[in-house]
């Protein structure tokens, strides 16, 4: 992807996931969303937030897909699946499912169990999978997985900089909602807090 391209779906993080993410984290959902975008002008489609509280299903992807095929008729070919977190075993299967062809994810397994202490989604890959370290295959006959972060710091670009500092707030703010989800996780009914 190019400079813009990353600047567009950064920017789409901090104008419509991260609002939506601390509505949700306010009532005690975890701190996960996803968004999707078309492919060919990258233009926001539609969004979704982690909703464990009403269902322990609706995590931010599963609740992103359920939003995007209560839209219209739509090809998920034709869209880049844009995660802020390293997708769980049931969101990837979910992903694979409905047919899209890839995903991007802000934070890797590990921040999600260091950073946000949510150790989960390596646990149960290892425990149920006997996946060590969250290594599944990135790229396979279904899809593509990319991590935003990594494909930045591998341009060439003197303005990645710019993308730099603004994924820097972008992990800022969800340390921020991690650290309201944490104190709060205790009073929610969420099976794995």
């Amino acid at each position: 992807m190019s400079i813009l391209k990353y600047e567009i779906i950064l920017d789409l993080f901090l104008d419509e996931l991260i609002p939506d993410t601390k509505k949700s984290v306010s009532k005690g959902n975890k701190i996960f969303g996803a968004f999707i975008i078309k492919k060919d002008d990258l233009s926001f489609t539609i969004s979704g937030t982690n909703n464990e509280t009403e269902n322990p299903l609706f995590h931010g992807e599963i609740s992103t897909i359920i939003n995007f095929f209560k839209s219209k008729n739509l090809n998920p070919k034709e869209y880049l699946f844009i995660s802020s977190h390293e997708p769980c075993s049931m969101c990837l299967s979910a992903i694979t499912w409905c047919g899209f062809d890839n995903f991007y994810y802000f934070f890797p397994y590990s921040d999600t169990e260091s950073s946000f202490n949510i150790p989960h989604d390596l646990k149960i890959l290892k425990e149920v999978f006997n996946i060590n370290n969250g290594e599944y295959i990135k790229d396979n006959y279904y899809w593509k997985s990319h991590s935003i972060l990594e494909s930045i710091s591998k341009l060439q670009n003197p303005d990645k900089e710019k993308l730099l500092e603004k994924a820097k707030r972008i992990r800022d703010l969800y340390e921020n909602l991690s650290e309201l989800y944490q104190s709060s996780k205790i009073s929610n009914n969420i099976p794995l807090n």
